[in-house]
Formats: structure tokens, C-alpha cells, sequence
């Protein structure tokens, strides 16, 4: 009698997000503490909830996770969730925006934004030395200026939503260099697997080695990666 061939089971496609996926997702993020709402992609929230800018593109976005494209701690919490489904995560502070520290409230000579013809008043926002900063007291020609974040020693709350993995190639590549470089600052194409990547202006030779590096270590089916300046 000829024995019967064991059927072996396949194994299971997992739909679980892993580190350095492509992800499109939706969210919506507030303070844990008060409910309020400071960042969507869903442009109705953001009307309903008075955050509205019309220079933002809303809708779902693409991310690559682990690469701090988002918070670290929803970064970290990305992993090991299954695609097509909704969460609540909540983040600590030192998982969010920080703790707050007496160390980035400073005494800023108020000649320094007189010079540039800033008129420093309290609670207007600044920017010194590529920090951002809100203006607490102007006094005695010394401007107080806190630089720690709005929402620094804040619960945050994300409600985001895994829509999918993201697999198109070219997709990928642009969603990732739209968040480094900024929306319509460069211009792809993918010929086979070679991508050619036009910017408005010419980058650093170091700067394009190692963007160059990135891409083609998180999206393997790019094998090169040119950089010019269509001026």
C-alpha cells in the first residue's frame, strides 16, 4: 500500500508591521491632560478642532518605521502591530517631547532681536541660533525666552490607524525623501533600479553619499541612487 504524502502547512503570511517597513497610516494626537488636539491627518479634525493650516497636505501619510519619522515612542510601538487595524498608544514624556528643563529657559539680550528688527513681547515665538523659543518677560533689556517644547512633561495620546504595507518601489523612495527634504523639493525617477533624484538645489557631496547609502539599505530593489540639479 503506498503511504499517503504528509501534507506540510504553509507557513502563514504575517500581516504584523515590522522595523524599517513602509507604512501608510492615519492619526490623530493629543494631550493626554486636556484632550487637546495639535496634530492630524485628517483635515475635518484639524477644522473641528481649530489647528486648521491650509498650506498642509493632509491625508494619510507614508513612513518608514524605526526611522524616526514620528515620535520615538510611537516609533517604537509601531512594531508588532497588525496592518488594517486601529490603536490607541499613549506616550510618556520622555517618549514624546521631553521632560521640561530649567535649562532651556534663557536670558537673551533684548539688542539681539531689536537688531533684527524683532520686537520681543511675551508669548511671541522666536527663533535664536536655529532654536525655537516662546517669548515669557522682556525686562530690563533682557528677554526670558523658553525654548523647551509646548508639550514637553506631556502625556500624549496617538489614535493612529495601519492602513497598509507599502510595497511600490518608487513610492517608498519619495514618501521618504519628501519628509528629509520637504514636499516639491525634489523630483524622482526609477528607471529599472537605478533612481535619479532632481533637487531645486545642489546638495553636498557627503550629504548625497550617505542619502544614497540610506535609500538603497532600507529600499533594496534601488541599486543606485544619482543626484542632480535641473537648474
Amino acid at each position: 500500500m503506498q503511504e499517503k504524502e504528509e501534507k506540510k502547512d504553509k507557513p502563514q503570511k504575517t500581516s504584523a508591521v515590522k522595523l524599517h517597513d513602509f507604512i501608510e497610516i492615519e492619526y490623530t494626537a493629543k494631550s493626554s491632560d486636556d484632550d487637546v488636539v495639535f496634530d492630524t491627518t485628517s483635515e475635518q479634525v484639524a477644522k473641528d478642532n481649530d489647528i486648521h493650516n491650509p498650506k498642509m497636505k493632509y491625508g494619510p501619510v507614508v513612513i518608514c518605521v524605526g526611522e524616526g519619522q514620528v515620535l520615538r515612542g510611537l516609533d517604537a510601538q509601531l512594531v508588532g502591530k497588525e496592518i488594517g487595524k486601529e490603536y490607541t498608544i499613549e506616550l510618556k514624556p520622555e517618549d514624546a517631547f521631553g521632560k521640561r528643563s530649567a535649562k532651556q529657559i534663557n536670558l537673551i539680550n533684548t539688542s539681539k532681536f531689536l537688531k533684527q528688527n524683532i520686537q520681543p513681547v511675551p508669548g511671541l515665538q522666536v527663533t535664536v541660533d536655529d532654536m525655537v523659543g516662546i517669548v515669557k518677560t522682556v525686562t530690563g533689556g533682557r528677554t526670558l525666552v523658553d525654548f523647551n517644547h509646548p508639550l514637553s512633561s506631556k502625556d500624549i495620546t496617538y489614535q493612529i490607524k495601519i492602513n497598509k504595507k507599502v510595497t511600490n518601489t518608487l513610492v517608498k523612495a519619495e514618501s521618504y525623501l519628501e519628509l528629509l527634504l520637504g514636499a516639491g523639493n525634489a523630483r524622482l525617477e526609477l528607471k529599472e533600479k537605478e533612481l535619479e533624484v532632481k533637487t531645486k538645489s545642489k546638495m553636498p557631496k557627503e550629504i548625497q553619499d550617505n542619502l544614497a547609502k540610506k535609500i538603497t539599505g532600507l529600499i533594496p530593489e534601488i541599486k543606485k541612487v544619482t543626484f542632480t540639479n535641473p537648474a
